[in-house]
């Protein structure tokens, strides 16, 4: 046994090859596979949505990291400008009336990843954070194009608001209230976005546009 394996064999719940049958591994994995799932088993606390576009995924990640297109794909997120702070865009989230969204967008051309850091109410702590990453459909399905995907995780402040005084009225709905339908709610602005991204490369349009002037107030 080499000194890693025998490292390993310290560690209690490992299911390795070494020490679980083939046999027994198949069953475990059965075990686990479910002709129907609770909708808390599969979305209780991370919400994972993924989509095929038909658009080069250098275009498509160019497209989504700059933040001002989620005035765009996404159902609710207008009026985006830069604040005061550098790299911190405020807008409004026509979810709910009066609702202020601040976003900073994290964004790596080497791993076509982006990053939406964003919080409603206040810009200081951005807690609501939406990891997107595109890859190139050559590598993964073998035809032209992108795959995207799209997790949030759920962050303890979706189920307690933390700044309930900055709310805009004392009865405005919390954004955690709506977790159970992120699934739906994602999959709606996913498809926008690949209704975007797939009309403008087949019609060769640009695929972005210019980002407003204005300046968050």
């Amino acid at each position: 046994m080499s000194e890693e394996s025998s490292t390993l064999a310290d560690i209690p719940g490992l299911v390795r090859i070494e020490n679980t049958g083939k046999e027994e591994l198949t069953a475990r994995c059965v075990e686990l596979t479910h002709a129907v799932y609770l909708h808390h088993q599969v979305y209780g606390q991370y919400c994972t949505i993924h989509e095929y576009v038909d658009c080069p995924a250098e275009q498509a990640y160019d497209y989504l990291s700059k933040g001002h297109h989620l005035e765009e794909w996404t159902c609710s997120l207008r009026d985006f400008a830069p604040t005061g702070t550098p790299g911190l865009w405020a807008g409004r989230d026509r979810l709910e009336d009066d609702t202020r969204i601040y976003c900073r967008v994290l964004a790596s051309p080497e791993a076509m990843t982006v990053d939406y850091h964003c919080s409603w109410d206040q810009g200081d702590k951005l807690w609501m954070i939406y990891l997107m990453r595109v890859v190139p459909a050559s590598l993964v399905l073998d035809r032209p194009g992108s795959v995207i995907t799209w997790t949030n995780c759920r962050h303890p402040y979706y189920d307690d608001n933390p700044y309930p005084g900055l709310a805009p009225r004392p009865d405005r709905p919390w954004v955690g209230d709506y977790w159970d339908l992120f699934y739906a709610g994602h999959t709606v602005e996913m498809r926008n976005l690949k209704a975007i991204l797939e009309h403008r490369h087949r019609s060769g349009l640009p695929i972005g546009s210019a980002p407003s002037r204005r300046v968050a107030r």
